[in-house]
């Protein structure tokens, strides 16, 4: 193991997670393209199947799974909670044996907030502060493991530069972040002040971002700060960048990164790098070079904590997955946890009938009640082959 991470490995924190395998639930709840609210956790059958979800998650060793608040379900009027759903889902966690890891935010605002309005940061912070003392009401000794807002840099684009969700913006993705982070950092304070053992993983894209072939100068430095661009949120949280916002290197406990077949692409023009590298290309990179290189950034642990392939090929993807993942291992890199998302199948967000078939298990549409599970025996098969090699 190298010395640097021997050192380093002193001062952290220990592994919080119950199982190294996780599962993650789509809990998106933002407004779509088309102005049109989604409610993913309802849409998938999860919130009214989570019993029987989380009993499925037994054969493949899965006792750690991310959740969602769904802030937009949660506070219909400012600074007023009804919690009813997210009680039900943490009572059904404890009587289950399976440990909950929140989004506070995945993607979704209040009908009246933006991040752009000014008192955004103060109603996540105090929305914040309100989940821990609710959650700590039901389950006051286990560890709490939360992510302020999934995604920044990727919810900075979508409703900051393309108008993809609120607040429906061209060329403000810098605003939006800007103020996302300055509420993501009130939140966390706001958090630790009523839980100072409370854990923080981040979960922000991994991204590999290159110039075209046979570049100019200015084409390779500018696909250099694009895929620099990808830690800005880290930074801000970190207080490198922006330090009036109040970030402190204090502030991230875990760094997770969330990591697709089309996370390489080439700046400007929108065609991305084979995930096979089929036909070789020298500026694809293995996911474990992109881990290696966010640790020797940072060296704070981390997790993957979002992967997965639609259809055929997600054999083929978690082999690779799981590759990669004793490759980082092997590196003496700290990867405390790796999570399939979604672990259920979900919808696209735009065009709601459009299922990705994403998930370890399929979901078979009913008329009048929730998708039936359909587990997806070659994902299933090639996932307890690489846990296996993996556990070795």
């Amino acid at each position: 193991m190298p010395a640097v991470l021997t050192s380093n490995v002193s001062s952290m924190i220990n592994n919080p997670f119950n199982s190294f395998w996780m599962a993650g639930y789509e809990c998106a709840d933002q407004v779509n393209a088309f102005g049109y609210r989604v409610d993913l956790l309802s849409v998938t059958g999860h919130l009214a199947m989570i019993e029987s979800d989380y009993g499925d998650l037994a054969s493949f060793g899965i006792r750690t799974v991310r959740e969602g608040l769904r802030w937009s379900q949660v506070e219909h009027h400012p600074y007023q909670y009804n919690w009813s759903d997210v009680t039900d889902m943490i009572r059904q966690g404890r009587r289950l044996g399976i440990q909950q890891v929140w989004d506070i935010c995945h993607f979704g605002f209040p009908d009246d907030l933006t991040p752009l309005h000014p008192m955004f940061a103060r109603r996540f912070a105090q929305f914040c502060r309100a989940f821990v003392l609710h959650y700590r009401s039901i389950e006051p000794d286990a560890v709490l493991v939360v992510t302020p807002v999934n995604e920044v840099s990727f919810l900075s684009w979508l409703g900051g530069d393309v108008r993809g969700t609120v607040p429906f913006c061209v060329n403000q993705g810098w605003e939006v972040k800007y103020a996302l982070m300055r509420a993501y950092i009130e939140g966390v304070y706001a958090m630790k002040e009523v839980d100072p053992g409370i854990r923080i993983l981040t979960t922000e894209p991994m991204v590999n971002i290159v110039a075209p072939v046979n570049p100019t100068d200015e084409q390779l430095v500018n696909a250099a700060v694009m895929h620099r661009e990808q830690f800005q949120s880290i930074d801000i949280l970190r207080g490198e960048l922006c330090p009036e916002l109040g970030g402190a290197t204090n502030l991230a406990d875990i760094l997770g990164f969330n990591y697709y077949y089309n996370n390489q692409w080439v700046a400007h023009e929108g065609s991305f790098l084979s995930w096979t590298n089929t036909p070789a290309d020298a500026r694809w990179r293995p996911l474990s070079s992109l881990f290696e290189e966010a640790w020797q950034r940072y060296q704070l642990p981390m997790a993957l904590t979002e992967t997965s392939h639609p259809g055929i090929d997600r054999p083929e993807w978690i082999h690779y997955i799981g590759e990669q993942v004793q490759t980082i291992l092997q590196k003496g890199i700290p990867l405390w946890g790796v999570c399939l998302y979604p672990i259920i199948d979900r919808p696209d967000w735009d065009h709601i009938s459009n299922w990705h078939h994403a998930g370890l298990w399929d979901a078979a549409l009913n008329e009048n009640r929730p998708p039936d599970r359909v587990l997806y025996e070659p994902y299933a098969a090639a996932l307890r082959e690489v846990q296996a090699a993996v556990g070795r």
